[in-house]
């Protein structure tokens, strides 16, 4: 997901993967719209993990997705909440 959002000129500023979600806070590219890096970070990440054979079951991810904005303020309590489901999942 790194280099997927890194290629598309997004800043990627945290990013934790939950068994079943993701939570991921980027530095949106403002020439790529939020439904469209949604969208390649699916289709990609499915391919990804179907090539390499990650996971014994077949992977899909949900429809839809949901999104919040942030101020600038925010920043560092929104990282410090993404990193803290790495230590209390």
């Amino acid at each position: 997901m790194t280099g997927i959002l890194q290629n598309k000129k997004h800043k990627l500023l945290a990013i934790y993967l939950m068994p079943d979600h993701a939570h991921i806070l980027v530095g949106q590219n403002p020439n790529i719209s939020l439904s469209a890096t949604v969208n390649v970070l699916k289709t990609e990440t499915t391919k990804f993990i179907k090539e390499k054979g990650f996971s014994p079951f077949r992977f899909s991810w949900q429809e839809g997705f949901g999104a919040f904005s942030h101020s600038r303020k925010e920043l560092d309590r929104v990282i410090k909440y993404i990193l803290s489901c790495i230590a209390f999942p």
